[in-house]
């Protein structure tokens, strides 16, 4: 049986705020570097810029509304992206 592609995503948390509830950040895969705002309460995400952002957007929502309340400004996190890119 073939094994799935998969990509580690190195994701950095550089603002929350629980005012706005948001969390800002960056997250790097495959020589890809985006910025992304996650607003919580609403559960929108967004991501820039747009190259290669397909890819990513959908794996990191999946990621962030599993685990926003573990994550911390200034933290570091990685997770999978079941793609190869």
């Amino acid at each position: 049986m073939a094994r799935l592609p998969a990509t580690t995503a190195h994701l950095r948390v550089l603002h929350q705020s629980f005012r706005d509830q948001c969390l800002q950040g960056e997250v790097q895969a495959g020589g890809f570097i985006w910025e992304f705002q996650w607003f919580f309460d609403r559960g929108e995400l967004c991501v820039e810029p747009s190259l290669g952002r397909a890819l990513i957007q959908d794996a990191l929502q999946r990621f962030l509304v599993k685990s926003d309340y573990r994550l911390e400004a200034g933290g570091d996190y990685t997770f999978t992206v079941r793609a190869r890119f």
